[in-house]
């Protein structure tokens, strides 16, 4: 005699079919959880160190409010006085969050950038990540001698060409990290 179908075993047929499904995701995730945060541990080392200074010792991780926003940043020590700070700043982009590290000596000079995660379009607003004049021209950009802006909106950045809200956002990531470094007491810079 033939199974007939009916409400209730096909609610059972589903329940089960759904509890192996969450079973085999939650072992899949139990699988994956320790090498993923490790990667991202070791990709947020290797941000801050491109940021920073050769030398001088890192502080753990700290946090500041600046406008309502909460920036996590690192501080770089030598000789009992700061060298440099390492600022995660996020802002949105064309294609969503664009979440960058921003080294800022205590005078305000930035002394590199780092791209840490983005949405971007590939090819387009992506080129935050490859564009050597683009990346290069943050180095040692000093905003008490130039104007943190992109230079369609009469600031001193070069934009990506095509990516005018990625270059906006990111300029303005970095102007957010200079601000933090300013409340934390790095700089008397406007």
């Amino acid at each position: 005699m033939a199974v007939q179908s009916n409400l209730k075993n096909m609610a059972l047929c589903l329940s089960l079919v759904c509890l192996v499904c969450s079973a085999l995701l939650g072992g899949v995730y139990a699988l994956t959880a320790e090498p993923i945060a490790q990667t991202n541990a070791n990709l947020l080392k290797a941000s801050i160190q491109a940021v920073l200074p050769q030398g001088g010792e890192l502080s753990e991780a700290k946090t500041i409010e600046v406008d309502g926003t909460v920036y996590e940043y690192y501080e770089s020590v030598a000789d009992g006085a700061p060298v440099a700070y390492a600022v995660k700043s996020v802002t949105s982009g064309f294609g969503g969050a664009l979440t960058l590290m921003v080294g800022v000596t205590p005078d305000g000079t930035i002394y590199n950038t780092s791209v840490l995660s983005h949405t971007e379009t590939p090819g387009l607003g992506a080129k935050c990540t490859t564009d050597e004049g683009f990346m290069a021209q943050w180095k040692g950009f000093d905003p008490s001698q130039k104007i943190l802006s992109v230079k369609k909106d009469g600031g001193d950045v070069d934009a990506i060409t095509a990516s005018t809200i990625t270059s906006r956002a990111y300029t303005l990531a970095v102007k957010n990290a200079c601000e933090v470094v300013k409340a934390i007491g790095g700089n008397d810079h406007e």
